[in-house]
C-alpha cells in the first residue's frame, strides 16, 4: 500500500520531533549532573603540614590523634576522638589527669611516638591528626586514612601546634573562645596574686630516673604560663632555650633554686630519685627548701604544652600561691 506523500511528511515531521525531545531531556540531564560537579562542595580541603599536603574531611567523625597535646587541644576545641596514643604514665597505663573527665569513651592506643598501629586500622578513622614526631611511621598512617602531622619543635611551639589542630578541624572561631578562656583566667590570677609575689623568683624543674635534674626556662610551656601571669623567674632560668629546658648536675643545683621551687614528677621512679636527692647536703642549702615552699606537681601536666593542661596549671598556682599560707 503506498502511503500518500502528506501523510508521509507528517510522519517524518513527528519521528524528528521525537528525536529532537528526547535529544534536548538527554542534554539537559547532563548539563544538570555538570552543574551539580561545578556547584557542589567537595567532600575535603587540602591542608599544609610537616609530612607534605593532603586532602582531609571537613567534619571528620571517627578521629584519631597521636599525642597527648593533640587529643586535649581536639577536646578542648570541643572535637572529640574516638581514640588517641598518649605520654602514658606506664604505672597507670592511662590518659594524664588533666583530660580524664573526657576520656571515658576514648580508646588508648599506645604511648605517643609508638602508636599501635593494628588498633588504629581496627578503628576505621577517617582522619589521623599527629604530630612531627609520627614522620617515620607517616607512610603507614596514611595508608589508612588521610593523616597529617603538625610541626612540632618542642614545648616552645605548643601554641603553634594548637592554631594547627583548630585549622585542621576548622575549629578557628572555637580557638578563639579557648584562648580568650585561658587569658581570662591568667588575668584574674594575676590579679589575686596582688603584689605579694613581687620580688620573689618561681624555679620549676622536673625529676626523672635517666634524664636527671631538668630546668625549664621562660620558654617552655610552664615557663610561658608563669610569664602570663606576671611571675618571675630565677636569673638561670629566665633564659631562652631550644626546647625550653636544660639539665644541671646536682653540683650545680644552685640553678634549680628560687623562692618558691616547683617540682615535677612523672612516676615512683622521679619520687624515688628525688627521695634520694633530698638527702644530698646541697639540697638543703635550697633557699625553697629552707623556707618550705618546695610543691611537688605531676610532670604530665605541667609539661603537657596543650590548653587543657595550661588550665591544670593555673589550678596549680592557684592552690599553692594563693590558697596555701
Amino acid at each position: 500500500m503506498k502511503i500518500p506523500v502528506k501523510i508521509y511528511a507528517l510522519l517524518v515531521w513527528f519521528v524528528i520531533s521525537i528525536l529532537m525531545v528526547l535529544a534536548i531531556a538527554a542534554c539537559n540531564h547532563t548539563f544538570v549532573h555538570l552543574d551539580e560537579n561545578l556547584t557542589s562542595e567537595p567532600s575535603c580541603h587540602m591542608i599544609q603540614h610537616a609530612a607534605g599536603e593532603t586532602c582531609i574531611p571537613h567534619d571528620p567523625t571517627r578521629l584519631i590523634t597521636l599525642s597527648q597535646l593533640t587529643l586535649a587541644n581536639a577536646i578542648a576545641l570541643g572535637v572529640k576522638p574516638i581514640g588517641s596514643a598518649s605520654a602514658l604514665n606506664f604505672e597507670l597505663n592511662d590518659f594524664p589527669t588533666y583530660v580524664k573527665g573526657e576520656t571515658k569513651e576514648i580508646r588508648l592506643l599506645g604511648q605517643q611516638g609508638n602508636p599501635n598501629l593494628e588498633k588504629i586500622l581496627q578503628l576505621k578513622p577517617d582522619l589521623i591528626l599527629g604530630w612531627e614526631p609520627d614522620r617515620k611511621i607517616y607512610p603507614l598512617l596514611a595508608q589508612i586514612a588521610p593523616a597529617i602531622l603538625g610541626k612540632w619543635k618542642g614545648p616552645p611551639s605548643w601554641r603553634e601546634h594548637f592554631s594547627f589542630v583548630a585549622e585542621a578541624l576548622g575549629k578557628e572561631e572555637a580557638a578563639q573562645q579557648v584562648w580568650e578562656h585561658y587569658y581570662q583566667r591568667t588575668k584574674l590570677l594575676k590579679a589575686a596574686l596582688g603584689n605579694q609575689y613581687e620580688g620573689k623568683t618561681i624555679s620549676v624543674i622536673s625529676v626523672s630516673e635517666g634524664r636527671g635534674i631538668i630546668v625549664s626556662t621562660k620558654n617552655s610551656f610552664e615557663g610561658s604560663i608563669l610569664n602570663d601571669v606576671g611571675l618571675q623567674r630565677p636569673q638561670a632560668q629566665d633564659v631562652i632555650a631550644p626546647l625550653g629546658r636544660f639539665t644541671v648536675s646536682e653540683e650545680k643545683l644552685e640553678e634549680a633554686d628560687g623562692d618558691i621551687l616547683f617540682v615535677a614528677l612523672f612516676d615512683s621512679r622521679g619520687r624515688k630519685m628525688l627521695e634520694n636527692l633530698q638527702k644530698k647536703p646541697l639540697w638543703k642549702t635550697l633557699k625553697s627548701v629552707q623556707q618550705n615552699k618546695v610543691y611537688l606537681v605531676e610532670q604530665l601536666t605541667w609539661g603537657g604544652s596543650n590548653l587543657l593542661a595550661a588550665d591544670a596549671v593555673i589550678d596549680d598556682l592557684y592552690k599553692y600561691l594563693v590558697n596555701t599560707p
